[in-house]
């Protein structure tokens, strides 16, 4: 079975060491701080073999030169990285990644770069999602476009119910105040939202999460609701992720 590392790191970011006890195979989820995940690795005596970025952006590849000066390790992640971070394996959509006999499904998730990629461990019913998706919300548009956007999400909508989701950073307290203000009504996201307001008050973290909570909750998963649809405009589902994504943005 895999098991999961996870600490904070920076000022919000989540780092993730995922570790294959059968094989020993280690590898960094994104290298926000090379120095921490260098110090985390050796508190948990695991030997860093890989690192699975999933787009560009410093604090999610800025650590590759020196994890991998340190340990000699095969880094993996989407063309874009190339062109900012060393990268030794380019990785698009349906790409498959191994650690050890487990199979990371690489999924195009563009639309907060356009190269973003995810990646899916059915065997395990776990993703990590980087910053496309985060608990109630998603990430800033930076480079796609909202139909872009849209079909990335539908993409994460469609993973088994299950599946337990990693994103990157801890922005839930605030996403809940926009999600509670975008879907006003919603039973089960103002359950959520006090459980979330808990949770930060005991500086524990609110990830990872589950996929099925955000179907029911995550207004930018649920732009093709007709009541989201009625509520913020748009004959599609793209429009309507479009219109949340500008309210967020100035929220």
């Amino acid at each position: 079975m895999l098991e999961v590392h996870q600490f904070p790191c920076l000022s919000d970011n989540y780092g993730y060491l995922l570790h294959d006890p059968a094989s020993g195979e280690t590898t960094c989820i994104d290298t926000p701080d090379a120095e921490e995940y260098l110090a985390q690795a050796k508190a948990k005596g695991w030997t860093i073999t890989q690192i699975w970025n999933t787009h560009w952006h410093p604090d999610h590849a800025g650590g590759n030169a020196a994890i991998k000066e340190a340990t000699g390790c095969t880094i993996h992640g989407p063309a874009e990285v190339g062109g900012h971070f060393p990268l030794d394996h380019v990785l698009a959509h349906d790409d498959t990644v191994q650690l050890g006999s487990h199979t990371a499904q690489v999924i195009d998730v563009g639309g907060h770069t356009m190269g973003h990629i995810a990646y899916h461990l059915p065997d395990s019913t776990l993703a990590f999602v980087g910053d496309s998706l985060f608990a109630l919300g998603c990430g800033r548009m930076f480079e796609g476009t909202p139909p872009q956007f849209w079909d990335s999400l539908s993409r994460l909508k469609c993973l088994p119910a299950e599946t337990t989701l990693y994103c990157a950073h801890e922005y839930t307290k605030a996403n809940a105040a926009f999600a509670l203000h975008a879907d006003p009504g919603n039973d089960a996201l103002m359950e959520y939202a006090r459980e979330i307001d808990a949770k930060r008050a005991a500086k524990k973290p609110t990830v990872p999460f589950p996929l099925a909570r955000e179907l029911e909750t995550n207004p930018f998963l649920r732009a093709d609701d007709p009541d989201m649809q009625a509520r913020w405009g748009g004959d599609a589902p793209h429009e309507t992720f479009a219109a949340l994504r500008v309210a967020k943005d100035s929220f």
